[in-house]
């Protein structure tokens, strides 16, 4: 069925006024919304306003030529097709507009027929882009928020509200809720969510770096800038730019961040011209940004810019009854990746985890069940594939050695629980735990094989 031209835009981009009246027109009659401009300054404003469908881009004009607006069109929209026409176009010029990322190139004088006919393959393309990207997010769904306590349920009911404005949010909580997914969900439910998503962890980047990773760089700006860099800010036109940990962003580079957000527009590193940009901002921190205001470490107009609507994410401890449905997702993820049978929790498991306080919070609780899911032998997942750690906190509510049958149970139970213990404290460093309890590590060596323990970090025991 061929691609109907209703409601498509068009950018035609040629110095001719003839071109640009007669094609224009033309195309009008074909149902496409028509836009134009005289020159390579023009089509970048017009661009920068609104991005079309297509580009029709002449390759001689006065000011910069098609081939530059070329490379500005492919970095800042990277998907967006363009058709290159030419009056006295060669080989080479031809060939380099290819390599930029032109969809065709035409000759003038311009026949209608060839046009459109080119214009209807580069529409096909564009769409069969979209629909794979489309699919491919239906194959790999985004992370989704999972919870039935009242404070994701309250979290999700303001998601809602909040999702379809332009408002900014500043999301809060502890390293490990969950703040980036409340980011990508608010993302999927707003206006924006057809355009791109782009993130940056603010506390990952050294600070030598950061400039370059939201601002990108020219090639040549500092040593190693081997070429150009988009950075994450224009990688986020048009979509949503989420900064991680915004509380451990310098001074330094707080105020450009500032100064971005209030001019919409920035200048690469090393480079000189303004390159205007449309980003919805979403930022977290597992900080007090108001104390950190008091300590001098956060610009206050910062904080006012980015805190138009604070979201907070309660830590994992604090909403327990979620945990079980943490525990099905996840299993269900792990056993299906791994092409293994599906694996059940042992009540008593279930038990253990509901009541260890997740210092790690879900990031912690993906962690501990994707190794369970690995290490674990049989059908069910069981008490001695636990982490000591988490194991310990379930035996400590109910499994203590006072509860055992008889007093051989009661004993092995209690020597499998200090030896834990004094694993912990020792990092599991097995010659240093031997050492500490009074034992030959060889001694040792046979206690923990014969207790079944399982190191913390799922590694063999530490030598020294």
């Amino acid at each position: 069925m061929a691609l109907s031209f209703s409601g498509k835009s068009l950018l035609i981009v040629d110095d001719e006024e003839y071109i640009r009246a007669t094609l224009g027109s033309a195309l009008r009659d074909e149902g496409f919304q028509v836009r134009t401009a005289a020159d390579g300054s023009g089509a970048l404003s017009a661009l920068a306003e609104q991005a079309p469908d297509l580009v029709l881009l002449d390759i001689w004009m006065p000011g910069p030529d098609g081939i530059e607006v070329l490379g500005k069109i492919k970095e800042r929209y990277p998907e967006l097709p363009v058709i290159m026409i030419s009056g006295h176009g060669t080989v080479e010029t031809a060939v380099k507009a290819t390599k930029l990322g032109a969809f065709d190139f035409i000759e003038k004088p311009l026949s209608l027929d060839k046009v459109i006919l080119a214009i209807r393959h580069a529409l096909d393309l564009s769409q069969l882009t979209q629909e794979y990207f489309r699919l491919k997010k239906r194959v790999l769904p985004e992370p989704e928020l999972i919870g039935k306590s009242k404070a994701i349920q309250e979290l999700l009911a303001a998601i809602e509200k909040v999702a379809p404005t332009e408002g900014w949010v500043l999301i809060a909580g502890e390293n490990g809720t969950g703040k980036e997914v409340v980011a990508r969900t608010i993302h999927r439910q707003s206006r924006r969510k057809d355009s791109p998503f782009a993130d940056v962890n603010c506390a990952a980047i050294p600070e030598e770096l950061i400039e370059s990773e939201l601002f990108g760089h020219e090639k040549g700006a500092f040593t190693g800038a081997a070429g150009r860099k988009i950075g994450k800010f224009e990688a986020a036109h048009a979509g949503t730019l989420f900064l991680d940990e915004i509380g451990d962003m310098s001074l330094k580079t707080q105020s450009k961040v500032l100064r971005v957000l209030q001019e919409q527009q920035l200048v690469r590193v090393g480079g000189t011209d303004s390159i205007r940009v449309d980003v919805r901002v979403i930022t977290a921190t597992n900080k007090n940004l108001e104390a950190e205001i008091q300590a001098g470490r956060f610009r206050e107009d910062l904080y006012y810019r980015l805190n138009v609507i604070p979201l907070s994410l309660r830590p994992l401890r604090e909403r327990r009854e979620d945990i079980p449905l943490f525990v099905e997702h996840f299993l269900g993820e792990f056993c299906a990746r791994s092409g293994i049978k599906p694996k059940k929790l042992n009540k008593k498991v279930l038990s253990a985890l509901m009541q260890y306080p997740w210092p790690g919070n879900v990031r912690e609780l993906r962690n501990i069940l994707e190794r369970m899911v690995i290490l674990s032998r049989g059908p069910e997942i069981t008490l001695s594939d636990l982490p000591p750690a988490i194991g310990l906190s379930g035996l400590k509510s109910g499994e203590s050695a006072f509860d055992r049958a008889n007093l051989k149970e009661a004993r092995s139970a209690f020597e499998k629980e200090f030896i834990v213990k004094k694993l912990i404290e020792n990092e599991y460093n097995v010659s240093r735990t031997a050492e500490a309890i009074g034992l030959e590590r060889t001694s040792l060596h046979r206690k923990i094989k014969s207790h079944g323990i399982k190191l913390g970090n799922a590694n063999p025991p530490s030598e020294g």
